[in-house]
């Protein structure tokens, strides 16, 4: 059962989230309403590097704390339509405490002025570059949440069909991994999910891809060949519109020989995760996050 506080935060989304008609709202003023509520000032230990006019856009978030060399590289949700390294800066700074890890949030390009595949080609820009900043690949760990887990999936298979090494894992928050919409959770969870409508993500789809293929393998990684991939933690709520997403990716990676751990939570919302200070049941998962990377992070020591 949910917390008093995950209620809370439950009715807030449907009042200030759900009633309104997301595939229809004017993306800037999406971006500006989302980083208006962003923190702006990092906790104690936390420092922010901004780069607004590098290459690779983004937020550093480095932690006093971190161990030389570990990464995190995340990646924001939103649709591919809106967020930031800003706007999920509650989740990365809880991150990089957590974990004794620095954080790279990447502001990667968005639909719908950059359709597909731009966000996946700005992510393996990232990555490449990241590559040099680590002291070696098994001190990476990728994540994100929505269409920022799908775009970290996509990231890891273009970044193993292009040769490179592979992170030491990946964490994903309700990742958005099917854009051909086809998941029974759409129609099953529409009154439950407290967020999302499946119009939202039918049309949101439909932004992002701008007349590609729905089930090319890196815009919807369901699809893909998932072999390679390093190990990988899943969280996904009961509850939600896209819990087919993670359901049938927990599947098709363990057919595909991939570690993977699936964490099932009831009746919370899509990416509560990100809400992490405000109910415990985000801070649970966040200090969840946080052993799966020292575990990952440890086999790097001992390989």
């Amino acid at each position: 059962m949910p917390s008093i506080k995950a209620n809370i935060l439950n009715l807030y989304l449907k009042w200030s989230f759900k009633r309104h008609p997301l595939h229809l709202l004017d993306p800037e003023k999406l971006r500006a309403g989302t980083d208006k509520i962003a923190p702006n000032t990092p906790p104690a230990g936390i420092t922010i590097e901004k780069r607004d006019d590098a290459a690779v856009k983004g937020e550093w978030h480095r932690s006093e704390n971190a161990e030389a060399g570990n990464l995190i590289f995340y990646l924001h949700g939103g649709g591919y339509v809106f967020g930031s390294a800003k706007s999920h800066r509650a989740v990365t700074f809880a991150l990089a405490a957590a974990s004794q890890a620095d954080v790279f949030s990447l502001n990667y390009r968005m639909a719908p002025e950059h359709p597909f595949p731009a966000a996946v080609d700005d992510a393996l820009n990232a990555y490449r570059w990241l590559l040099d900043q680590a002291r070696e690949p098994q001190r990476i760990i990728v994540a994100g949440d929505s269409a920022g887990g799908g775009l970290a999936l996509a990231l890891m298979l273009a970044a193993r069909d292009h040769g490179l090494p592979m992170p030491a894992g990946a964490v994903l928050y309700s990742p958005w991994t099917d854009l051909a919409t086809c998941g029974a959770s759409l129609s099953e969870n529409e009154k439950t999910d407290v967020m999302f409508k499946k119009i939202y993500i039918v049309e949101g789809a439909k932004k992002y891809l701008a007349g590609a293929n729905p089930q090319a393998p890196l815009a919807s990684p369901l699809y893909a060949d998932l072999a390679g991939l390093p190990p990988i933690l899943t969280f996904a709520s009961d509850s939600e519109v896209l819990y087919s997403d993670s359901v049938r990716l927990h599947e098709r990676l363990n057919d595909a020989g991939v570690s993977s751990q699936f964490i099932i939570e009831k009746g919370l919302a899509h990416v509560w995760p990100i809400f992490v200070g405000k109910m415990p049941e985000a801070d649970r998962s966040v200090a969840q996050s946080a052993a799966f990377i020292a575990k990952r992070f440890g086999a790097a020591d001992t390989s």
